[in-house]
């Protein structure tokens, strides 16, 4: 099943309202990444972690 991140579930100074959303690998590492450049986190197991821990089950699409 897909994953999503979404920044707007977290308080921000910048109010980020970016959604990720893929295999739940990719949206880890995209989210991680996310986090350092733009919220100014620092790398760590911790950080992927607590990333890993938010994600959400995407909601199913329907045809």
């Amino acid at each position: 099943m897909r994953k999503t991140a979404d920044c707007r579930e977290f308080p921000s100074e910048t109010n980020c309202t970016l959604a990720i959303s893929g295999e739940e690998e990719e949206v880890v590492r995209a989210a991680s990444e996310h986090a350092m450049s733009v919220h100014g986190h620092t790398d760590s197991p911790e950080l992927r972690r607590t990333v890993r821990e938010s994600l959400k089950d995407e909601a199913p699409r329907h045809a």
